[in-house]
């Protein structure tokens, strides 16, 4: 649905025009019965000819009059093509605007558009209905959206893949278009998947590896990796439940080095 905005010109002429107009022009009823009249007196030469179509041409004349007064009170009304909200106003009541000045900011609001990257080696995972839960700064509940668009191609510079999803942003739960968002996408779960701090990783010429706590010392373990997160890792293999992980100081740490454990979680 189109919205009307109409600002705060001084069309109180054209209005009191288009009234004064109005009023010289009889009711249809009545302009009907007048013109039937003018017929019959016209046939029984009560009337001229010249008079009649004069008469009619004056009539004539009143109603485009009408049309100029109303297509110039429109001019001074903006129709909006959807629905949203104005935002400041950029000119003041009786000031000259061109039609390059922007006089209002219209946005729309419901639903929003969230548009994220992800990495390429997730693009065939990421399909329209795919669901997301995200988060703003400033608000502690988690946003549900659900991706309706995707780009048709990676990024061949930043290799990643574009993707769309919609907010429905109803009432009560309003966000502000342009705000950053934390997004996140839950592709699937992992039963009895081991993951560990990413701190706890030790990378080293080209191997992945951690260090256990064994009888007092540390042992190190090359271990397999999966997914990760900015805070976890996926160990897919080199690591057991129960098994005990050094956390902290892990660069100063050597095979069969005496260790010395502040907490144990």
């Amino acid at each position: 649905m189109a919205k009307r905005y109409t600002p705060n010109p001084n069309n109180e002429e054209a209005a009191a025009a288009l009234t004064d107009t109005v009023g010289l022009i009889p009711p249809q009823s009545v302009e009907l019965e007048e013109a039937v009249l003018g017929a019959l007196m016209l046939e029984k030469d009560a009337v001229s000819q010249e008079a009649y179509e004069q008469a009619r041409t004056e009539l004539a004349m009143l109603y485009a009059d009408i049309d100029i007064v109303k297509s110039n009170i429109a001019l001074t009304e903006l129709h909006a093509p959807f629905d949203g909200v104005i935002g400041l106003r950029n000119v003041s009541e009786g000031a000259y605007a061109s039609p390059d000045v922007v006089v209002a900011k219209l946005t729309k609001i419901s639903p929003l558009k969230i548009d994220f990257f992800v990495p390429e080696r997730y693009a065939n995972q990421i399909k329209p209905g795919t669901r997301l839960t995200f988060t703003v700064e400033g608000r502690d509940e988690q946003f549900r959206a659900e991706v309706y668009a995707t780009e048709s191609k990676v990024d061949i510079e930043t290799r990643t893949f574009a993707v769309r999803a919609l907010f429905p942003n109803r009432q009560g739960k309003q966000l502000l278009p342009g705000r950053f968002a934390d997004v996140k996408i839950r592709m699937h779960d992992i039963p009895d998947a081991i993951a560990i701090p990413t701190e706890a990783l030790v990378p080293e010429m080209g191997v992945d590896k951690v260090f256990l706590y064994k009888g007092g010392k540390a042992h190190a373990a090359e271990v397999k990796t999966g997914l990760r997160t900015d805070s976890s890792i996926q160990i897919i293999d080199g690591l057991n439940v129960g098994d005990t992980l050094i956390t902290s100081g892990t660069l100063q740490l050597r095979e069969g080095l005496p260790v010395k454990l502040d907490t144990v979680e």
